[in-house]
């Protein structure tokens, strides 16, 4: 009872009622996990030479990690992890347009944190593995490790519209994962429905760069590398890269939210009580049809 009694009067002054402040930081907490887990999948595999990890794992690890995530954060803050989804949602009316910039902040913040605890993590192994050369290119180049790059043959155009139509494909499954009206997924079980989401999209549309999907998840980590030793190469690579990775998933968001709702969402049946269980139908079209 005393220890009850102590655990109660401990949340009765740590308790955070704001709506707003208890989204952020679970937010920032799902993008932290995220990003230590997929940065890290790709260091065990780049550290160790392909010995304890290659693409299919760091593959699986970034799936796995995105069904963690929404385990540890989708009640609170809707678990977005993702700039483009935050969009995605504003879009249908899910999350407010004055939330998106502050959802967009946590994220960045989360994923530059995030970044930094992968390299205390993989310090020695890092510093075994380059010779303390810390590089953007060449055999031994281990920015990769945080953020992503073309592969040599990728132009700019082609990587613009491989993140569009990654993140179109992202966010088409998506908005069908939690649309009540269709198919639908047992409750509880969409976040593991989720991640074999990321997995598939990961092993079909990942060669080329990495599969980002995710301004936050991308710009977060390479601001991270920036000064973290790697440098303004980190710009500069791949005909000044770092800017596809964070225009191009939100034009594939924007089209990916308008494909689905004009293919599929807006044809529903208007029966009110399957509009009560929509989740894909905006604000304005509830008001207008009840």
């Amino acid at each position: 009872p005393t220890m009850a009694c102590a655990l109660l009067e401990i949340r009765a002054h740590l308790q955070i009622r704001s709506l707003m402040a208890r989204q952020c930081l679970a937010e920032f907490l799902g993008v932290f996990v995220l990003l230590l887990l997929t940065q890290g999948s790709v260091a065990q595999a780049v550290t160790s030479e392909e010995k304890k990890g290659n693409y299919f794992t760091t593959c699986l690890a970034s799936s796995l990690a995105v069904t963690i995530d929404i385990y540890v954060a989708g009640n609170v803050s809707g678990a977005h992890l993702n700039p483009a989804f935050s969009l995605a949602m504003c879009m249908v009316g899910r999350l407010p347009w004055a939330k998106l910039p502050i959802y967009c902040f946590v994220q960045l913040l989360s994923a530059f944190c995030a970044s930094g605890a992968t390299y205390v993590l993989y310090y020695d192994a890092l510093q075994h593995y380059t010779g303390g050369n810390l590089t953007v290119t060449g055999p031994k180049e281990t920015a990769s490790i945080f953020a992503t790059y073309p592969s040599p043959y990728l132009s700019l155009n082609n990587g613009f519209l491989d993140q569009v139509l990654g993140t179109w494909m992202l966010i088409v499954g998506l908005l069908a994962i939690l649309d009540r009206q269709n198919k639908g997924v047992p409750a509880g079980l969409e976040p593991v429905v989720v991640g074999l989401l990321i997995l598939t999209i990961g092993l079909s549309m990942g060669v080329n760069c990495g599969s980002p999907l995710n301004p936050a998840r991308d710009l977060g980590p390479r601001l991270f590398t920036y000064f973290a030793g790697w440098g303004p190469d980190v710009f500069s690579a791949g005909n000044g890269w770092w800017w596809v990775p964070v225009v191009a998933p939100m034009v594939g968001a924007t089209l990916g939210t308008a494909t689905y709702q004009l293919l599929v969402a807006l044809h529903h049946p208007e029966d009110s009580s399957q509009l009560k269980t929509s989740d894909l139908v905006t604000l304005t079209q509830l008001e207008c049809k009840l």
